[in-house]
């Protein structure tokens, strides 16, 4: 009893804690929640990179010593030695800290660009259709890329170029004043003052000019990622030259985009040289005549030129933490608004009341309406049918009359209103997502396979991945021969979405995959377009064996491929024309009869 209190107050905290992490990447900057959690790191490299920075002022001080012993006749050859060996204890002392600070701080910039890319990819695998459909896939990744590495840079080399900019230059500056000459000091750094005074402008543009490079980057990614998976279309209109006219102006808008950064940066890195050269030439003018005036000894001279070299990295890092820091936000704008989004189809919080683990398939349509978007058309209307437990409807339709359409509702990769969709008497928005979708075994029009061997392809979402298990579903869907016949077998690897097999393998190897999950409602869109008539036969019987009990839904343009099923639906601009068997449709003499004429004419034709 005491356990399952435990466990459940447990599951409510984490619930609780995601919940948080969900409304804090989506309201607040995304970069403060990950910083949040590396912050002892952050806070041991800082502290680390801290010891680093102050001991690295006593080289410059040893060397002063050493020099004014040496020219005073005031150190031997002991002294010498001892300030040799404190110059190479400081040394060591800087090359572990700088092997700390390297660790923690870039360590943690890592940490946070891994954390945040599994996250991205996270929530936008729970976005709806709806994004994927007004979102190209190059500017997605090009927010994996370039995106995720400028916020790495902030993260990370700007917190020590900033760090180096501020403390290091106050602690050089301190140092400066109090070892060497205070108005030595001030001359020497009125100069590096414009630095500060230009870094605001240059934030700004750069900035500015870093989100159109991004965004241009973004272009040119998805043109390429267009092109190449249409390059078979592309070939085959002999488009070639024109796609790479479009390629060659997605390339110079990025070029432009890339070369403003660039000239940005061409302008301000030799101006900050001149500044920093003539607090250098100050040094050697003023701080010439302090040492032959007696003011300040040769060792300190020489210890100040030292200190002036220092501080030309915290001034160079100045630049480049503005830099960092302006392409860092650019990214971190374009990753929030990611996160901002919000899917439209989610389990909504009655779900849990639900205790549903099993569908048996019994699914009604009750006044069924439907529209992708409130500026389109309704792509379905007045829909009413219910399809019983273990029956096989199907769907006839031309195309856009709202087949696929039907098939999205009950994936629930779109919402219908409630109530207009029940599987086994429950709204279908009242059933949670992942059981809902584990009792479905969903074939596309698309036919999509990824990059793998035919074998992971065809178990892909399967509880098992057995050689025999995958093989029947194979012989069900009659590809198992073909498979047999490649080189590999099953280890056969296909190509990108499948592009290595022909039309009709690939669409047996879906239904293969489809068959693997043995679910209780089997969804067919236009699955059997690209195979035979002598093997969709034989497909059809497989499954009228196989599936007995099961629901099956099969969406189809040719009438031989769903007249044996239990009822048809023809569709008409989303409307249902006609419903009924393969017999009462062909004796109501209307757009099924007509259809079926139509086809049978054609395969008389074929045959002659």
């Amino acid at each position: 009893m005491l356990d399952n209190i435990r466990t459940f107050y447990q599951l409510r905290i984490k619930t609780i804690k995601l919940g948080r992490r969900e409304l804090y990447l989506k309201e607040k900057n995304i970069i403060f929640l990950y910083l949040n959690k590396y912050k002892w790191k952050y806070l041991l490299g800082i502290i680390t990179l801290f010891i680093v920075d102050f001991m690295n002022l006593y080289i410059p001080q040893f060397t002063g010593e050493i020099t004014d012993g040496l020219k005073d006749k005031t150190m031997d050859i002991t002294g010498v030695i001892q300030g040799i060996i404190k110059i190479l204890l400081v040394g060591l002392v800087l090359a572990l800290g700088r092997f700390g600070w390297r660790y923690f701080i870039f360590g943690s910039a890592r940490g946070i660009e891994y954390e945040l890319r599994n996250d991205m990819f996270a929530h936008l695998e729970k976005l709806s259709m709806g994004y994927y459909n007004k979102n190209k896939t190059g500017d997605l990744m090009a927010h994996f890329t370039n995106d995720l590495n400028a916020i790495r840079m902030s993260a990370g080399p700007a917190v020590i170029t900033s760090f180096d900019a501020i403390i290091m230059t106050f602690m050089v500056l301190t140092k400066m004043i109090l070892y060497v000459n205070i108005r030595l000091t001030l001359l020497a750094v009125i100069p590096l003052l414009f630095i500060a005074i230009g870094g605001v402008y240059y934030g700004r543009s750069a900035e500015k000019r870093f989100t159109a490079k991004q965004k241009a980057f973004s272009d040119l990614t998805d043109q390429v990622q267009e092109s190449i998976s249409g390059i078979r279309v592309v070939k085959a209109f002999v488009q070639e030259r024109e796609e790479l006219k479009a390629f060659a102006r997605a390339n110079q808008e990025n070029k432009d985009k890339n070369m403003k950064v660039v000239k940005l940066q061409a302008t301000i890195m030799p101006l900050l040289d001149i500044v920093i050269g003539l607090s250098g030439l100050i040094t050697l003018l003023y701080g010439g005549y302090l040492t032959i005036t007696g003011t300040i000894t040769l060792g300190r001279f020489i210890a100040f030129n030292q200190y002036i070299n220092m501080l030309v990295w915290p001034m160079i890092a100045a630049g480049d933490s503005v830099t960092f820091f302006s392409q860092g936000m650019a990214s971190i704008k374009r990753i929030q608004n990611i996160f901002r989004q919000q899917p439209d189809v989610f389990d909504e919080p009655d779900v849990t009341d639900q205790k549903i683990n099993h569908l048996d398939g019994e699914i009604e349509f009750n006044h069924l309406n439907f529209r992708f978007t409130t500026e389109t058309p309704e792509v379905l209307k007045g829909i009413n049918l219910k399809v019983d437990k273990g029956s096989t409807l199907a769907i006839l339709g031309r195309t856009g009359s709202g087949k696929t359409a039907m098939a999205n509702l009950l994936l629930r990769l779109y919402n219908a209103e409630p109530g207009m969709i029940t599987i086994d008497g429950v709204d279908i928005r009242k059933i949670p997502l992942k059981v809902l979708r584990e009792n479905i075994a969903y074939v596309p029009q698309d036919n999509f396979l990824f990059s793998d061997t035919l074998k992971n392809n065809i178990a892909f979402g399967a509880s098992t991945k057995d050689i025999e298990i995958v093989q029947e579903a194979a012989r069900e869907a009659c590809i198992h021969d073909n498979i047999m016949d490649f080189p590999g077998n099953y280890e056969t690897l296909v190509g990108e979405r499948g592009v290595t097999l022909s039309g009709g393998q690939k669409q047996r190897s879906s239904i293969a995959r489809a068959l693997m999950k043995d679910a209780p409602i089997l969804i067919l869109d236009d699955s059997l377009s690209a195979v035979d008539t002598n093997t969709e036969e034989q497909i059809l019987k497989n499954l009228n064996n196989n599936r007995k009990g099961k629901t099956t839904i099969i969406i189809a343009h040719r009438i031989s491929t769903i007249q044996n099923a239990d009822k048809i639906l023809v569709l008409e601009e989303g409307r249902m024309a006609e419903y009924g068997t393969h017999e009462e449709l062909l004796n109501k003499q209307g757009i099924y009869s007509k259809m079926y004429e139509k086809q049978q004419l054609e395969k008389q034709l074929e045959a002659v």
